[in-house]
């Protein structure tokens, strides 16, 4: 399915979303590779699956076709995050890889910070024309990547954060609704522990919706969201402990 450049908001959404639910519905029976490798225990020490973030990445891509510079951003963060889950610990944010890199060790997390910064300078690069542009493209990109994947400390924080921030971004196009869309489909897995994002889901929703922003703004725009995601990745301690402190599980169980 080839989706027109222009594609309608509601378009991309739909397609996101069945691609996603299609996936997953695909993979569970038959989870590629080994099996074990998408099992991950969760914060409450549940075992869940990780196919959710697998078929969100697979879904975005799909949607946000044509846009190639989305597509390779939201690839770049899937691969890289599939990396850290395999091999990651429980270390996150900059200062603690940075650290480890001063140490003398490289770590999972590391060469992941790597990747998809590089993915979202690449990405920056295809969207705008001027260089500085480009470089405040790239950052949005890499930096919204790394945003989702500080809040995914919970279930559904890192899905409903893509649906909140991607929301302004429909009224000035449609590339945020590709995240969206594959976002709305696995948040009810999500939210009720039958699944998870993990750093792939995470990181391409992340991406995928970092390329939306840049897309839809001017040097000015640019420049405030790369300001305000290079603050939030200096104090991603903070923003991911204030994720774990917001329980959305009691407030739909209040209201079921």
């Amino acid at each position: 399915m080839r989706l027109p450049y222009r594609a309608g908001r509601a378009v991309r959404f739909a397609a996101a979303f069945a691609a996603t639910r299609a996936a997953h519905r695909a993979m569970s029976p038959r989870p590629p590779g080994d099996p074990a490798s998408w099992e991950h225990t969760n914060h409450a020490g549940r075992t869940v699956s990780a196919l959710a973030g697998a078929a969100a990445a697979g879904g975005t891509a799909l949607a946000a076709l044509p846009v190639v510079p989305a597509v390779v951003a939201t690839a770049a963060g899937a691969v890289c995050g599939r990396y850290d889950d395999l091999r990651g610990d429980e270390r996150r944010g900059f200062r603690a890889h940075l650290t480890a890199l001063r140490g003398g060790e490289v770590t999972s997390g590391a060469v992941k910070l790597i990747g998809v910064a590089t993915a979202g300078l690449v990405a920056g690069a295809l969207l705008k024309e001027r260089p500085v542009d480009k470089i405040l493209a790239g950052v949005v990109v890499a930096g919204t990547a790394h945003l989702v994947n500080l809040v995914d400390v919970r279930p559904g924080r890192a899905g409903l954060l893509v649906l909140g921030l991607g929301a302004p971004g429909l009224l000035r196009g449609s590339l945020a609704a590709a995240p969206m869309g594959a976002a709305a489909a696995v948040l009810a897995d999500d939210l009720g522990e039958r699944g998870m994002l993990g750093d792939m889901g995470a990181h391409a929703l992340g991406a995928a919706l970092g390329s939306a922003i840049a897309a839809a703004n001017g040097r000015f725009g640019l420049a405030a969201h790369a300001a305000g995601l290079v603050a939030a990745a200096a104090y991603g301690d903070r923003i991911s402990e204030v994720a774990r402190t917001l329980d959305f599980t009691r407030v739909s169980e209040s209201e079921a």
